[in-house]
């Protein structure tokens, strides 16, 4: 039942599929290179993933050409680890970072990667909801610079930082 809770993290965001006309998804994605594990560095607070600490997702290909979504997170408070299983699937061409996940029946979020770097070192990703914002890294710690220059992305796209959430991504309890 605990695992409930993180059912819909990241990604399930009211069933709702697109994404705004100023944030679009970048062109020329590669899959492959963004499969793997990473770290959440920066969120807007939401419901879903409240006081979760060592926040990451990790991204498998599935036999149906979809993507298995694997979120995990820890909450200090109670001691416990929570984790969500999701699977996500292109909405348009695989040259472009908009997909939809769906952590449980029918019901599908946008999942839009407006930003990655050549190396898919780091990547921003937003729904179709300026409510919903992240900041993801291969690494669980990223230099102030960075960080910084995901505010103003995120600034210059109309979202309202003030409840950001920079992710404590220190290892309390390993798993």
């Amino acid at each position: 039942m605990k695992k409930n809770y993180l059912l819909i993290i990241f990604f399930f965001i009211s069933g709702c599929l697109g994404y705004m006309n100023n944030t679009p998804p970048v062109e020329d994605f590669q899959l492959e290179k963004y499969l793997g594990k990473w770290y959440e560095i920066a969120r807007l607070d939401n419901s879903f993933e409240k006081g979760l600490e060592q926040v990451s997702a990790e991204y498998s290909l599935r036999a149906d050409g979809g993507v298995k979504v694997l979120n995990k997170g820890y909450n200090p408070e109670k001691k416990i680890w929570k984790e969500a299983i999701g699977k996500a699937f292109f909405v348009e061409e695989k040259e472009k970072g908009y997909l939809k996940v769906s952590f449980f029946g029918p019901f599908y979020g946008s999942y839009v990667v407006f930003e990655i770097d050549e190396g898919y070192n780091y990547a921003f990703v937003i729904s179709s909801k300026k409510s919903y914002l992240w900041f993801l890294s291969r690494t669980p710690k990223v230099d102030d610079e960075m960080i910084e220059h995901f505010k103003l992305r995120a600034e210059s796209f109309g979202f309202n930082l003030d409840k950001l959430v920079i992710v404590n991504q220190d290892r309390n309890d390993k798993r």
